[in-house]
């Protein structure tokens, strides 16, 4: 096989990535994207040419089609604009989001590793119940607004905590680590639906620092499921079941809803094996829990929070397994009450189920689904509802020439314009 020594000139970024991922061959990246795109998207038969991904690493590289982006952003966990890619002139923002998403990144990282000693000062306990109110604010505004307006005020909130932990002592010290941990692990949330992995994984690490330094069996735990979530939109199945494995090692010491979290979060992961059995144990086990969940954690509430939310993960997990007919039927009872708490995550929910009825050969319901997914797409700039109608995108395929299709692709076209 061909080293890629030869002299280089054409998209640097792509080729960096390429060869940070080990692969030393456009060959070599090629088959890996395709990989990923067939288990995206899951299309078997999904292939990336070499001569295609030798053009993405030429000196003007062509904006990939859909298929194509979340096969992309899925091998290298980075966004199109990270991988030297220019979208076309109707789709670009007025600023460039890439140097915006690169100082927010910068500022927020920042505010995680403030270096050297603080000023001394008192400490009021009193202000762990106030970051405690914030964070639930927080919590509220991402489900209504999405990441990209949020992501430098939460993380200003935990430098603030940070800088008050390293005065702080006993219960003080424990319950600023305690809530410092939920605003880190927000942060990392904020960066995934994003969908800027790399610091989503940076800051799900400051999350578990925190947890470690804690010494919680809780946080512990709600830190090594935020990993696994990391890992569940990279695809990595065997990863996500080893971390949650981990964290319910010794569940004795867990609170149910840290349990319930992890055991969820597992079934996502097994659902990526390909084993339903596994996916409904984990989901009925977790579902035995919830009405146990009764403590005063200030993160992780979702469980407690949204209607049926179990069965919103058992919707996903069948979607992912290919049981359609069982996933539109669970996406039709679920939806409507479900939505009330969050359009961002409603937005994610009918992208999912507009994809089970396309699948389903219902091209009419998909639209419609479709159409809602694609507002919510545009007003919140969440990658995660960008990410699904992609999805929808491919089940689409056999209409395109139709005009449902044709009309679908339209509203597609304006989601690829938004950050």
């Amino acid at each position: 096989m061909a080293h890629d020594t030869e002299r280089h000139a054409g998209n640097d970024a792509l080729r960096a990535a390429r060869l940070k991922q080990g692969w030393r061959t456009q060959e070599a990246a090629a088959d890996q994207v395709s990989r990923a795109g067939r288990r995206v998207l899951d299309d078997p038969h999904f292939t990336v040419a070499v001569r295609t991904y030798r053009s993405w690493e030429s000196p003007r590289p062509p904006w990939p089609r859909a298929d194509y982006q979340s096969a992309l952003e899925a091998a290298f966990g980075q966004p199109l604009t990270r991988l030297g890619f220019t979208p076309p002139e109707h789709l670009q923002l007025p600023e460039a989001q890439d140097d915006v998403n690169r100082r927010a990144f910068l500022s927020a990282t920042a505010a995680a590793l403030t270096a050297g000693p603080v000023p001394p000062r008192h400490v009021d306990p009193a202000l762990i119940g106030y970051f405690e109110q914030q964070l639930e604010g927080h919590y509220r505004a991402d489900m209504m607004l999405g990441p990209l307006d949020l992501i430098g005020t939460v993380a200003a909130g935990f430098e603030l905590i940070d800088k008050l932990s390293r005065n702080a002592a006993g219960d003080t010290r424990h319950g600023l680590l305690r809530v410092g941990a939920a605003y880190a692990a927000l942060v990392g949330w904020l960066y995934q639906d994003a969908g800027d992995l790399a610091a989503a994984a940076f800051w799900r690490g400051v999350t578990a620092e925190i947890a470690a330094r804690s010494r919680d069996p809780q946080l512990v735990g709600y830190a090594l499921v935020n990993h696994a979530s990391v890992r569940t939109d990279l695809g990595d199945g065997n990863g996500v079941v080893d971390l949650c494995e981990a964290a319910l090692a010794d569940p004795r010491r867990l609170a149910p809803k840290v349990r319930v979290m992890a055991l969820q979060q597992q079934a996502h992961g097994a659902s990526l094996g390909g084993d339903r059995q596994e996916v409904d144990r984990l989901l009925d086990q977790a579902d035995r829990l919830v009405r146990r969940v009764n403590d005063d954690l200030p993160w992780g509430n979702a469980c407690r929070r949204t209607p049926g939310y179990l069965e919103i993960q058992r919707a996903t997990c069948y979607g992912r397994l290919g049981l359609v007919r069982e996933a539109a039927q669970l996406w039709e009872q679920i939806i409507e009450p479900a939505a009330v708490v969050g359009r961002r995550d409603a937005g994610v929910w009918l992208a999912r189920h507009a994809t089970a009825c396309a699948t389903g050969q219902d091209p009419d319901q998909a639209l419609a689904l479709g159409e809602q997914a694609v507002q919510i797409a545009v007003e919140t700039g969440s990658a995660r509802v960008r990410r699904e109608l992609r999805g929808l995108a491919q089940q689409m395929w056999p209409w395109h020439d139709a005009p449902v299709g044709q009309e679908m692709s339209g509203l597609l076209a304006r989601v690829e314009g938004t950050p």
